[in-house]
């Protein structure tokens, strides 16, 4: 993926000596925004930034020179996609810094992300799930022309717990 500059944000792939500070912004995001506890297992899965960055792109956002947030875009069928079919540019993982929350850097790492589908012909339609709390990011999903599909709901069943996750799309 490019490097996108917007009047306040750079967003760019991270390069691996960021990979630990990504980690961290990601856990912070999720646990300090009240969407998981610390002690949750997901919490070090979202901490794995290396992992992910072997088959997936990881992106940064920069403000001011500071790294104020991250996505993780993957290809459908990739070993990190979990609800993208062919065709389909799948994003997860999206965190800002709880102290740069609210400053457009999330919208702008969704607008990166549509920009970059749109310019690939085998593409025609960005998606992702997100956890049920994370009602903002659903508007701003929403604001930005994605829909929900709930008969594509991600569901998570396995011993410890059980959850659905909403599912939303948009075509490029």
């Amino acid at each position: 993926m490019s490097t996108t500059t917007s009047a306040t944000v750079v967003i760019r792939p991270a390069h691996p000596g960021e990979f630990a500070q990504v980690g961290e912004l990601t856990a912070a995001a999720y646990v300090q925004g009240g969407h998981l506890q610390r002690e949750d297992s997901y919490v070090q899965e979202l901490t794995r930034v290396a992992e992910r960055a072997q088959s997936s792109t990881v992106l940064v956002a920069h403000a001011e020179g500071q790294l104020v947030g991250t996505v993780t875009v993957t290809e459908a069928e990739g070993p990190f996609a979990e609800v993208s079919r062919p065709g389909e540019l799948e994003f997860r993982m999206l965190a800002v810094a709880p102290e740069a929350q609210g400053r457009g850097v999330a919208r702008a790492l969704v607008r990166h992300i549509v920009a970059e589908a749109a310019a690939r012909p085998e593409i025609r339609a960005v998606c992702l799930c997100s956890l049920k709390s994370m009602t903002a990011a659903h508007a701003l999903y929403e604001s930005e022309g994605f829909i929900r599909e709930p008969r594509r709901d991600f569901v998570l069943d396995i011993p410890e717990k059980r959850a659905t996750f909403p599912f939303f799309i948009r075509s490029v």
